[in-house]
């Protein structure tokens, strides 16, 4: 019997833990629904951790990205979630592509970037205009790093435009976004079981 599919959600939260965030409880909701798939999941808060700036595997001395980027090597699923600011994915997000930017040339025997073959998903929350960039441009950036983005792989709350009401402010998840959501994580568990199975070509 094969090991059970692993999800990893990277919290692109500005606040750090304990501190309530829209973007952790996001990522759970994503991953509840994974684990009702039958997907282990596990979530990082970003900005608890010391992440160089830079776009290597490794940045040296208190670089604490190491630490995350093992796990994402592990995991069959990576569940990217931001807040959106100023239209754009915020800047932890930001950091967070441009580490894994350095995968693009760790490869396997097969010369395959090691992302290829993992899957990648996009929750985002805000009070602003922006959910439809934000999403493609995660998805840029994943799939250029290998990530393989499953159908419907985004997920979004927006509140009204400069009003304060926030993800986490909510008494109830509206039913069109909790469809979202719930179909994102199926499709997404669908997508890696298919994947650990039939691998990409050989890149030689």
């Amino acid at each position: 019997m094969s090991a059970p599919l692993t999800a990893v959600a990277l919290v692109c939260s500005l606040k750090p833990s304990p501190a309530e965030s829209s973007s952790a409880l996001m990522a759970e909701h994503i991953c509840e629904n994974l684990r009702s798939a039958g997907v282990q999941t596990e979530s990082v808060r970003c900005v608890d951790y010391a992440i160089a700036p830079g776009v290597e595997a490794d940045m040296g001395d208190g670089d604490e990205w190491p630490q995350i980027r093992e796990k994402l090597l592990g995991a069959d699923i990576l569940v990217l979630t931001t807040p959106i600011w100023l239209g754009h994915p915020c800047s932890v997000t930001q950091r967070v592509l441009e580490r894994l930017d350095a995968e693009l040339s760790n490869t396997d025997d097969d010369g395959r970037p090691v992302m290829v073959g993992k899957v990648a998903v996009v929750g985002v929350v805000g009070n602003e205009d922006g959910a439809h960039k934000v999403i493609a441009d995660c998805f840029q950036g994943l799939n250029d790093i290998g990530y393989t983005i499953p159908a419907q792989g985004g997920t979004y709350w927006t509140g009204e435009a400069m009003q304060s009401t926030d993800y986490k402010d909510l008494d109830e998840v509206p039913e069109p976004v909790a469809s979202t959501t719930a179909a994102l994580a199926r499709n997404a568990a669908y997508l890696a079981a298919a994947l650990r199975t039939g691998r990409y070509p050989s890149y030689q």
